[in-house]
């Protein structure tokens, strides 16, 4: 008897779900696992190519994998990320399920139902540590800028050209050489020289304007 058969005399079905980030990479590893842990998987769906960064209700796959599972039944994936692409996705994807029934167990959480009330706390302990995480990236980030200015470091991307080629820049600038060519020989972009040369054009114009008055 196929899985076919068995949902048509209402027997419920177990779903796999995958993911990896390239084409280059097989969910077949993922699947592996799961049934490892003992799940007979009916019905397997897989994203591949696909950045954890797309939160799931754009992943195609699961999208489809979410119409053809049924409510009651059983969803198994291995680990967290597959359900969104943060703690905030993770648990509406979690939360929809659960309003349908669906039984989703994350093996990386120990064959833990995250829909069951044991499971929901799990998922709230571990968005309080991602949060937490988060926060204290964000001061230890700004604690170092801080740190690095306060010691006269150079914050921000260090620039292409030299003081010297500047200030030779401005001076070619204010004798007539185009921002084009400038940009070309330095191998900047237009902008950069524009920020460059923009200080001694200004000045420029001041002494022309000068000039006109004056006469």
């Amino acid at each position: 008897m196929n899985t076919y058969e068995l949902r048509a005399e209402g027997k419920m079905a177990v779903f796999g779900y995958g993911r990896v980030s390239t084409k280059e990479q097989t969910t077949e590893n993922q699947r592996r696992e799961i049934e490892g842990a003992g799940y007979a998987v009916e019905y397997w769906f897989a994203d591949e190519g696909v950045s954890g960064k797309v939160s799931a209700t754009q992943r195609p796959q699961f999208v489809e994998m979410l119409g053809k599972i049924r409510d009651g039944e059983t969803l198994v994936v291995t680990k967290l990320d597959r359900l969104g692409r943060d703690a905030q996705d993770v648990g509406a994807t979690i939360k929809m399920l659960a309003a349908r029934r669906i039984e989703v167990v994350v093996l990386q959480l120990g064959k833990l139902d995250v829909t069951s009330a044991a499971g929901k706390m799990m998922l709230t302990m571990l968005a309080a540590v991602a949060e937490m995480e988060r926060d204290l990236l964000v001061e230890r980030t700004q604690s170092g800028l801080a740190r690095a200015k306060a010691e006269g470091k150079t914050l921000g991307r260090p620039t292409r050209t030299t003081q010297e080629q500047r200030t030779l820049m401005a001076k070619r600038h204010l004798e007539g050489e185009s921002i084009s060519a400038l940009a070309k020989e330095y191998r900047i972009s237009r902008a950069s020289v524009m920020r460059v040369v923009k200080p001694a054009g200004a000045v420029s114009t001041l002494r022309v304007s000068g000039e006109v008055s004056a006469r």
